[in-house]
């Protein structure tokens, strides 16, 4: 009888604990929804300055003919690269951030850096490398962030971290003063760089309604506003004129 008892009570008290589980408020759902879309470009193809990279021969023998700043980069099916994609504002209260994993890279190689706009989460770290084995200057010109300068006089990486959400950080090499790149600094992951073809993808959207921000380095910002639901997927594109 005590062992059938202590079963009996083993049941309830089981029994309470899938009842007290059941009525646990619902975690914050992350979601599932998309957006997506191209970053179409208007107007004529502005020509960009060529870069003589004739003092730097190490660099200049990795490329085919003259190597040209990389501003404006339009592809040849009419779209912009290189503009920077993520939601402004309208995640809800409940998200949470996933933890940053490993690292993102900012390669040195050619003398210009790769990529050329790119996107970390707070508290992620930078990893610069430089892979042309000559001295560059790397100087992160932050405003919500601290600014840095350091140099790397041969192969090798230096890492860095960003503690505040800014876009963007400009970066530098003081010693070729051709050497541009754009960092931004996100408190989520939503965001995307448009590359070859002009397209972006947000993946992994809670439901709610955003706002959306496309950056470029000279023709500025725009934005759109969008709403996902469960796992749809919606569209959302720009379109930025030359000047």
């Amino acid at each position: 009888m005590r062992k059938l008892g202590a079963t009996a009570a083993t049941g309830t008290v089981l029994a309470l604990a899938l009842a007290a589980w059941t009525h646990q408020p619902p975690r914050p759902e992350q979601g599932g929804g998309t957006i997506s879309g191209k970053v179409k470009f208007a107007g004529t193809k502005p020509a960009m300055p060529k870069i003589d990279m004739t003092e730097e021969p190490k660099c200049k023998a990795k490329y085919q003919g003259v190597p040209t700043e990389e501003t404006v980069v339009v592809n040849p099916n009419g779209t912009l690269a290189n503009v920077f994609v993520y939601v402004k504002s309208g995640l809800p209260a409940s998200y949470t951030a996933p933890a940053p994993s490993g690292d993102v890279t900012l390669d040195q190689d050619g003398c210009r850096y790769h990529p050329h706009v790119l996107g970390i989460l707070v508290g992620q770290k930078l990893a610069i490398k430089n892979s042309d084995g000559i001295l560059h200057n790397i100087k992160a010109k932050g405003v919500k962030n601290r600014p840095f300068n350091i140099s790397q006089p041969t192969n090798m990486v230096s890492e860095r971290t960003f503690t505040a959400p800014e876009v963007m950080v400009p970066l530098e090499c003081n010693v070729h003063g051709w050497m541009h790149a754009w960092l931004a600094v996100l408190p989520h992951p939503f965001s995307g760089v448009s590359g070859a073809d002009g397209s972006f993808t947000l993946k992994g959207l809670p439901p709610g309604t955003y706002t959306i921000e496309a950056w470029h380095e000279k023709y500025g910002t725009q934005t759109a506003s969008v709403t996902v639901a469960g796992s749809e997927t919606k569209t959302a594109d720009f379109s930025f004129a030359g000047k």
